[in-house]
C-alpha cells in the first residue's frame, strides 16, 4: 500500500513538471519494482529471516538469469536510452524495428505501436535503438515527392503550366520553401516531370493522393497522355 501511495505522489510530481508522458510511465514502473523489492527484503529481515545470505544467493541468481537473459537486458538497456535521449516521443508517426507506425507507449523491455491499420505490433527495443529509426513526425513540415509522365508528343511547356496551376490552386501547400516543377528525365516511354511541394506534416497525406487525382483529371481534359510502357517488336520474316 506504502509503494502504491507513494508511486502515485511521485508520478504526480513527474506530471506537473510537464514530463513526457512516455518517460513518466518508464520511471515509475522502474521504481514501483525497486521499491517492492527492497520491502520484501526488508520484511524478511524483520521476521528473522537472515537477508544477508538471501542477498547473496538473489545476486548470484540474478547474475545466472542475466548470463541467460541477455536479449532481454539489452532490451532493458535500450528502453532506457530510448526514454533518455528521446528520439521519438508518444504519439509520434515512426519508421524503426521494422514496423511504421504511431508510437503509443515505451515499456521495460518493448515499444508498442500502432499501425496505419490498427493493429497492435510490440517492438522489442534493441531492435529500435540499434537500428535506423525514421521520425515522421519530429519536423513541422515535408516536402511531397512526385513524379509524373508525360508522352513525348506532349507539350512540354503547357504540362508545366498545368502542374503549375494545379499546385497553385492548393491552399495547404507552402510558399516557402518553393515547389519545384521540372523536367527530371526522359525515360524510355516518357518525358518525366517531379513535383516537389513543401507540406505541414499533417497535411502530407492529403495532399499526396488529391495532387495525383487532380493531375490525372487535368491531363484527360487537356488531352494529355500519360503512357505506359512499350516495347517496339520487329519480326523478320525468313524464306
Amino acid at each position: 500500500m506504502i509503494i502504491g501511495i507513494i508511486t502515485r505522489v511521485v508520478e504526480r510530481l513527474l506530471r506537473k513538471t510537464r514530463m513526457d508522458n512516455m518517460l513518466v510511465n518508464f520511471v515509475t514502473s522502474i521504481m514501483y519494482a525497486l521499491l517492492l523489492l527492497f520491502v520484501i527484503v526488508a520484511s524478511l529481515d524483520q521476521l528473522g529471516v537472515d537477508t544477508s545470505s538471501l542477498i547473496a544467493i538473489v545476486g548470484a541468481a540474478g547474475l545466472a538469469i542475466g548470463l541467460s537473459l541477455q536479449d532481454s537486458l539489452k532490451n532493458f538497456a535500450a528502453g532506457v536510452l530510448l526514454v533518455v535521449f528521446r528520439p521519438f516521443r508518444e504519439g509520434d508517426f515512426v519508421e524503426a524495428g521494422g514496423v511504421t507506425g504511431v508510437v503509443e507507449s515505451i515499456t521495460i523491455f518493448s515499444t508498442v505501436m500502432r499501425t496505419g491499420d490498427n493493429r497492435e505490433v510490440i517492438v522489442p527495443n534493441g531492435p529500435i535503438y540499434g537500428g535506423v529509426i525514421t521520425n515522421y513526425s519530429k519536423r513541422s513540415t515535408r516536402r511531397v515527392d512526385m513524379v509524373f509522365g508525360v508522352g513525348y508528343d506532349a507539350d512540354l511547356l503547357q504540362v508545366k503550366a498545368l502542374l503549375q496551376t494545379i499546385i497553385s490552386e492548393d491552399p495547404r501547400i507552402l510558399a516557402e520553401p518553393e515547389p519545384v516543377i521540372a523536367v527530371s528525365e526522359l525515360a524510355d516511354s516518357s518525358v518525366n516531370f517531379i513535383v516537389r511541394p513543401w507540406v505541414k506534416t499533417e497535411d502530407y497525406w492529403k495532399v499526396l493522393w488529391d495532387t495525383t487525382e487532380k493531375v490525372k483529371l487535368r491531363f484527360d481534359e487537356a488531352n494529355v497522355s500519360i503512357p505506359f510502357p512499350q516495347m517496339d517488336v520487329h519480326i523478320q520474316k525468313q524464306d
